[in-house]
């Protein structure tokens, strides 16, 4: 497992290196790309949303659309924070957010809520977190806390281009 962890950091490490500047990028400060997210961010402390800052999306952007998913989990790809429809011109979201741009609808994440939920893997295991903004060609008409499977449905053929972050997290056994 270390060994797969450690070659898709490897590639994604050349994939970084040769970005270019006006390339669709998401970043964040609070940890960086392939690193450990921090506690704050997780079930094992007050598990506030990361800030999140974007550049470049293609011209012809609408909207977009964020989804925050652990590939990792036991039972299947869980997803930890949907969101969707936020305004084209927005290019971040703050830390801890809980006013978001007009016309942005939050959907159910797996957890059968809405809103963000932080890391939160079995005891001991390391499990991969990957943010991934998806700029649309359009709004999706979707309701508010529409789940995961509906927004990705609702976002086939109006992708534009995507990009990511990912960060790790493992529970310290106590």
């Amino acid at each position: 497992m270390r060994f797969i962890i450690f070659s898709i950091s490897l590639f994604s490490f050349f994939l970084l290196s040769f970005a270019h500047a006006d390339d669709f990028i998401l970043k964040t400060s609070a940890f960086s790309n392939l690193g450990r997210i921090p506690e704050l961010y997780t079930c094992d402390n007050s598990g506030q949303s990361p800030d999140l800052s974007w550049r470049n999306p293609p011209a012809k952007t609408k909207n977009f659309a964020l989804i925050v998913s652990d590939p990792d989990a036991p039972s299947g790809t869980f997803y930890h924070w949907v969101m969707y429809n936020i305004p084209s011109d927005t290019k971040q979201l703050t830390r801890d957010m809980k006013q978001f741009p007009a016309g942005t609808l939050i959907g159910n994440n797996s957890f059968g809520t809405s809103g963000y939920k932080g890391p939160c893997p079995p005891t001991g295991a390391i499990h991969r977190y990957i943010f991934t903004l998806y700029a649309l060609d359009s709004q999706l008409n979707l309701p508010a806390d529409s789940d995961v499977t509906a927004v990705l449905n609702a976002m086939k053929g109006h992708i534009l281009k995507q990009t990511q972050i990912m960060g790790t997290y493992s529970r310290r056994i106590k």
